[in-house]
């Protein structure tokens, strides 16, 4: 081989390497699944991610710290406000009495002369002429009274969060598919004008979900 087609080759190989070998469909030094992995975020708008907890080795210690992340929506006033330990629901960031006063009723959506859909229809109502909306889905319902959680510790709540028999009959795949994909849990990151949401998002609160039960669904101490 003349030097002259060598030089052009090496030239030609190095025009490749610079352009991460594009023309050829292959991967840049870096890319791959490890790089993928390591390039997940950590955090998505003020929740951890399952990727911040990657480095905990003990899956029990994982799932506590995992569940004390989720507990960053759990305990939020868009979700506590409406799984109450009592009869009536609250409202507000300060966890206010709802007004009008109302009452669970027999299936959770009110009593025969108030039901919640009186005031909340189908989607958030944003006032005319003055700040905030009344909120509203199609759902609209308080959790039942055995998945109260306002007044609970972390502990409490965990425990009662995969208890099927407190919590619907749920196994850990069915709440993975609940708190990632049911539309009232997401209407917490969509919940009107004067609403502040959740961190997070609910992909991420899904996710969080399925990283804890795959870690043994530990539950914190306290």
């Amino acid at each position: 081989m003349s030097s002259i087609k060598l030089v052009a080759m090496l030239t030609a190989c190095a025009a490749l390497a610079l352009s991460g070998c594009g023309e050829l469909g292959l991967p840049s030094i870096g890319e791959g699944a490890d790089s993928d992995a390591s390039s997940a975020p950590e955090v998505v708008n003020g929740l951890k991610t399952p990727a911040a907890f990657a480095m905990i080795e003990d899956d029990a210690r994982r799932g506590e710290a995992i569940f004390a992340e989720m507990l960053k929506v759990i305990e939020h006033p868009r979700c506590m406000n409406c799984h109450p330990r009592g009869d009536a629901p609250t409202q507000g960031a300060a966890f206010a009495a709802h007004q009008p006063p109302v009452v669970r009723g027999p299936d959770g959506s009110g009593a025969p002369a108030m039901r919640c859909n009186t005031c909340h229809g189908d989607e958030n109502v944003t006032f005319v002429g003055a700040e905030g909306s009344i909120p509203g889905h199609a759902l609209w319902h308080l959790a039942p009274q055995s998945m109260g959680w306002r007044g609970a510790s972390g502990a409490e709540i965990c425990a009662q969060i995969k208890d099927p028999s407190r919590n619907g009959g749920k196994d850990l795949e069915a709440l993975h598919e609940h708190n990632a994909n049911d539309a009232l849990v997401g209407w917490a990151w969509a919940p009107g004008e004067g609403r502040a949401s959740p961190p997070g998002d609910q992909a991420t609160f899904g996710a969080l979900t399925l990283a804890w039960a795959e870690a043994g669904a530990a539950c914190p101490s306290n």
